[in-house]
C-alpha cells in the first residue's frame, strides 16, 4: 500500500496545468510502493535460498567429521531434518513462532499457513524462517551422530523444528514476544533482547538440544579406552569437511544479512547511506569474525598440538560465525574481530571440558554452537553501538534505547541478555531432554553395539557409501549386509 503521504504530496509538484494530478501522483506512488514490496520480497527469497544451501553444507561437514561406515546415515539424517521439519513447521511450527497477535510465549493464529499473507508477512518470509528451523535441527543430529537409531532422528527433528524451536523464536523474534527487541509495548529491562540472527535463538536451542542427546546415550564405542583416556575417531574426509566449511559460509550471507528481511529501507530518504548499508555492514561484521577465529584456531592448535589442523581450523571458524550472528547488525568491524578471537578460545575450551568429562559429540556441535552462541550472546550487550541499534531497532516515537555496556549503554542489554541464555537453556533442557530420555527408556535411542561396530551403512542402508578398502575393517567386518540386531 502505498504511503498515505504520497498522493498529496506529488500531486502538489505537477502544478495546475495537469488535469489530473491526483490520479497521476496516486498511480505513481502505488507503483513505488509495488516496486519496494517486489525488491524485498525478491531479496527475502534470495536469503531464504541462501540459507537453506547450508542444509548441504551441513550434510558435507557431517558426512566427512564421522567415519566412512556411517555416511549414508548422516546424509540420510539431514535430507529427513528439511522434509520432516518443512511439514512440521508448516502445520504449526510457523504459527507458534509468529502467528499473531499472541501471548508472550507462544502464536496462536496461521496454521498451516491459514489467512497467509497478511499485512505483517508474505509466504517468502515462511519459507525463509522454516529454512532457519531446519538449521537447529541440523545443528543437533551431528551431536548424536554415528550411534542413534533412525527413528529417534524423526522424532526429535519434528518435536525440536514444530515445538521447541518455534517457541524460543516467538520469545526473542516475534512483536508478541516476552523478549523480543520489538515488543514496543513491554520491552524487557526497556531494551529486549537483540539477538538478530539467532545465536540463542538458532544456534544455543540446537546446541543444547545436542548435549541433551548425546549425554544420555553416551560416547560412541571406542571413544575413551578402559583408563579414560580419549581416543580420536578421527572423521573420513577433511575434503567434505572444507566443502561443508565453505557451504555453511557461503550460506550464513544469508543467514545473517538477510535476517533484515528488508533492504528497501532508506533511514534518511536521499541518502546514500540506509538499511543497504547496513546489511552490507552486517556481511563484512560476519566475515571478520570467522576470519579471526579460523587463524586464531590454527595458531592455537598448532601450540597446542604441534599440528596444522584443517578440520580444527574449520571448526573454529564455524564458532565465529555462530558467535556473530547475534550483534552483527549492531556492532563496529573492529568488534567483530574480538568476537572470532573470543569465540575460538571459548571452542577451545569447551572442547577441553568435553574431553574432561569424557562428553562425546563427533561434530563438536554442542561445544561450537551452544558454547559460541552464548558468547555471541554476551558479546552483543557489551558492544553493540548505540547508532546502530537505534537504526535497525528504531522505537516510534522515541530517539534512543540501551546499547551495549562496553559503549557506554549502561547494563540493561547485558542483563536482558543473561535471562535469554539462562531461559533457552533451562526451556530446552526441560523439553528435549525428557524426550531423549523416554527415548531412551523405551531403547528407540541407541542402536546395539553389534550395529555400531559394524556401522549403520550396511546394518541400516543396505550397504557402505563408497567402495571400502580399508584393509583393518574389511579383516574385522567383511563386506557383506549384516540385518539389524534384533534387539535394537
Amino acid at each position: 500500500m502505498a504511503s498515505s503521504t504520497c498522493p498529496a504530496d506529488l500531486a502538489a509538484m505537477f502544478g495546475a496545468n495537469t488535469t489530473d494530478a491526483a490520479g497521476a501522483a496516486t498511480f505513481i506512488c502505488n507503483k513505488l510502493s509495488d516496486t519496494t514490496f517486489a525488491v524485498d520480497s525478491t531479496y527475502l527469497l534470495f536469503s531464504a535460498y541462501l540459507v537453506f544451501s547450508m542444509q548441504l553444507g551441513f550434510a558435507m561437514l557431517c558426512a566427512g567429521s564421522v567415519r566412512a561406515k556411517n555416511t549414508m546415515n548422516i546424509m540420510l539424517t539431514n535430507v529427513l531434518d528439511a522434509a520432516a521439519g518443512g511439514l512440521f513447521y508448516y502445520l504449526f511450527g510457523f504459527a507458534f513462532a509468529f502467528g499473531t497477535p499472541s501471548n508472550g510465549f507462544i502464536g496462536r493464529h496461521n496454521f498451516g499457513l491459514k489467512d497467509i499473507p497478511t499485512t505483517n508477512f508474505d509466504y517468502s518470509y515462511f519459507l525463509y524462517q522454516w529454512a532457519f528451523a531446519i538449521a537447529a535441527a541440523g545443528i543437533t543430529s551431528g551431536s548424536i551422530a554415528e550411534r542413534t537409531q533412525f527413528v529417534a532422528y524423526l522424532i526429535y527433528s519434528a518435536f525440536l523444528t514444530g515445538f521447541v524451536y518455534p517457541v524460543v523464536s516467538h520469545w526473542f523474534w516475534s512483536v508478541d514476544g516476552w523478549a523480543s527487541a520489538t515488543n514496543y509495548d513491554s520491552l524487557l529491562f526497556g531494551s529486549g533482547v537483540i539477538d538478530f540472527a539467532g545465536s540463542g535463538v538458532v544456534h544455543m536451542v540446537g546446541g543444547i538440544a545436542g548435549l541433551w542427546g548425546a549425554l544420555i546415550e553416551g560416547p560412541r564405542i571406542g571413544r575413551f579406552d578402559q583408563s579414560g583416556r580419549s581416543v580420536a575417531l578421527k572423521g573420513h574426509s577433511a575434503s567434505l569437511v572444507v566443502l561443508g566449511t565453505f557451504l555453511l559460509w557461503f550460506g550464513w550471507y544469508g543467514f545473517n544479512p538477510g535476517s533484515f528481511t528488508k533492504i528497501l529501507a532508506p533511514y534518511e530518504s536521499g541518502n546514500y547511506y540506509g538499511q543497504w548499508s547496513a546489511v552490507g555492514r552486517t556481511a563484512v561484521t560476519t566475515t571478520l569474525a570467522g576470519c579471526t577465529a579460523a587463524l586464531t584456531t590454527l595458531f592455537g592448535k598448532r601450540i597446542l598440538s604441534g599440528h596444522w589442523n584443517v578440520t580444527d581450523v574449520c571448526n573454529g571458524l564455524l564458532g565465529g560465525f555462530a558467535a556473530i550472528t547475534a550483534g552483527c547488525s549492531v556492532v563496529e568491524p573492529w568488534a567483530a574481530v574480538i568476537c572470532g578471537f573470543v569465540a575460538a578460545c571459548v571452542l577451545t575450551g569447551c572442547n577441553y571440558l568435553a574431553v574432561k568429562f569424557k562428553y562425546d559429540d563427533p561434530l563438536e556441535a554442542a561445544q561450537l554452537h551452544g558454547g559460541c552462541g552464548a558468547w555471541g550472546i554476551i558479546f552483543t550487550a557489551l558492544f553493540a553501538k548505540e547508532k546502530y541499534v537505534n537504526e535497525v531497532y528504531a522505537i516510534p516515537g522515541k530517539t534512543s534505547r540501551p546499547y551495549g555496556l562496553f559503549m557506554g549503554g549502561g547494563g540493561k542489554l547485558l542483563a536482558a541478555h543473561i535471562i535469554q541464555i539462562l531461559v533457552i537453556f533451562a526451556f530446552v533442557s526441560a523439553t528435549m531432554g525428557p524426550l531423549f530420555w523416554g527415548l531412551h527408556k523405551l531403547k528407540l535411542l541407541r542402536i546395539s553395539p553389534e550395529d555400531e561396530t559394524a556401522g549403520m551403512d550396511m546394518t541400516r542402508h543396505g550397504g557402505f557409501a563408497y567402495v571400502y578398502h580399508d584393509e583393518d575393517d574389511q579383516k574385522a567386518f567383511p563386506m557383506r549386509k549384516i540385518e539389524p540386531a534384533l534387539s535394537a
